[in-house]
């Protein structure tokens, strides 16, 4: 099978295309026929060495996943031959990745495509959605009427929370790059947004919550946070939420942050319990489907380009580039 994978960790350029076994799938696995998949900043870090980890040689590259199922194993039930699936979680804790035209998976990490969901929107927002529910919902029980602030609402976890805490009835701020990206946050159901390039956050934001009221949940996407100006804009019992910036020191304002009864919670989506996401990815179903959930997607690619995909995401990601509005697809289907 065609697969892009590499011997070592290192730049985009280890990333090598070629012909690998089919896997053979285990008790508890089934056999995924994969279409698309999608590429992440945890698959820059891991394929840098940015973040050890134990990796089998060759180690195929990609979390996430839709595809078809070809064949299952021993101990499955929920899913039966020619069951359309996506996923998340591979290539972590020992497991392989996804870039490849096949890929054996635990069923506990699958879960049902929607009839009138394309394999490309699916691998999209696998990662991201329920990287931010599980944020939302799990660790910060956001509900009906509150008001929510993210930054980067084009981003792909952001673009995630925005559509979300929408669809839960939440009063949404975000920030976004260009007047551009701003009209496409609205268009996905921010009602404020600020364009951090040309206008002050901290002034906007205190001008807009003289309107909504204080942030009562502050999901923070940047590497780099300002923990000063988030509890500055918080009510009481208000929830910050950390999923980003492993190598971030920001300054803490004790002070501020105790006085308000404020709760801050780090979370990571590969700690999530396959119950857990499960749980997420049924509700994300429910509004991808309803197109509720339209996960944004910046470029699609062939596998063949999976270097230059880590090259693009590395910008971004790292050099703040700019240059992507959405996810990088690679189509798999292409390479057949």
């Amino acid at each position: 099978m065609k697969a892009a994978y590499i011997n070592q960790t290192g730049p985009a350029s280890v990333i090598r295309i070629g012909d690998l076994p089919e896997p053979r799938i285990q008790a508890g696995q089934v056999l995924v026929r994969v279409e698309s998949v999608s590429v992440n900043p945890i698959d820059i870090y891991i394929r840098s060495g940015a973040v050890k980890a134990e990796l089998p040689d060759p180690y195929i590259i990609g979390c996430d996943l839709c595809g078809v199922i070809e064949a299952v194993g021993e101990g499955t039930s929920r899913f039966k031959v020619g069951d359309r699936v996506w996923g998340s979680n591979q290539g972590l804790s020992g497991r392989q990745g996804t870039s490849a035209e096949f890929c054996a998976v635990e069923e506990k990490w699958l879960y049902p495509l929607p009839t009138n969901v394309n394999a490309a929107t699916a691998a999209a927002g696998a990662l991201v959605g329920i990287t931010a529910h599980l944020g939302l919902f799990l660790h910060a029980g956001l509900t009906s009427g509150e008001v929510l602030f993210v930054n980067g609402g084009t981003g792909g976890v952001g673009s995630s929370v925005v559509q979300f805490a929408k669809a839960a009835g939440a009063t949404v701020i975000t920030t976004a790059g260009s007047a551009h990206k701003a009209e496409e946050c609205l268009s996905i159901g921010a009602d404020h947004v600020i364009q951090y390039q040309t206008e002050n956050v901290a002034a906007r934001l205190a001008d807009i919550t003289q309107t909504t009221g204080p942030i009562n949940v502050w999901f923070e996407t940047l590497r780099n946070p300002s923990l000063d100006l988030a509890v500055s804009c918080m009510a009481k019992r208000g929830r910050i939420i950390l999923m980003a910036g492993r190598d971030a020191r920001p300054e803490f304002p004790v002070g501020p942050f105790y006085v308000k009864d404020l709760r801050m919670m780090g979370f990571a989506m590969f700690n999530a319990s396959p119950e857990e996401q499960q749980l997420a990815a049924m509700e994300i179903n429910q509004w991808m489907s309803a197109g509720k959930f339209i996960p944004r997607i910046s470029r699609i690619l062939s596998l063949s380009r999976a270097a230059d995909a880590h090259e693009l995401q590395e910008a971004n990601t790292l050099h703040g580039a700019g240059t992507l509005a959405g996810k990088i697809v690679l189509n798999i289907t292409d390479e057949q």
